[in-house]
């Protein structure tokens, strides 16, 4: 767990995008994005049972996509003081480890 787990809980349930600074291995360097966070899980795509910091990427350089952070990976994340609505990027039934009132989409 990152040692700011309780911002990115905060976040999912107060609908705030977050700006998080994070090792990517595609670009070999630290990066930062504007994201919206989705849920803290092991993922059933990823099947080595680590959970990961999942988040819909706002700012990728290809696509809009989610993104999943191991949190080692993290450097940091702030709150940016922006709402996301789920509605804007959440196109499946939804299956959350963290609890939230998303409507629908919880």
């Amino acid at each position: 767990m990152h040692i700011q787990h309780d911002v990115f809980i905060d976040a999912i349930h107060s609908k705030k995008k977050l700006r998080i600074r994070f090792y990517s291995e595609d670009d070999g360097g630290y990066i930062e994005r504007v994201c919206a966070p989705m849920d803290y899980a092991a993922g059933t795509r990823i099947k080595d049972g680590i959970p990961r910091y999942w988040v819909w990427d706002f700012e990728s350089d290809k696509t809009n996509h989610t993104l999943p952070l191991r949190a080692e990976r993290i450097e940091w994340m702030n709150d940016v003081g922006e709402d996301f609505d789920p509605v804007s990027f959440v196109s499946w039934s939804p299956n959350w480890v963290i609890v939230r009132d998303w409507g629908h989409f919880s």
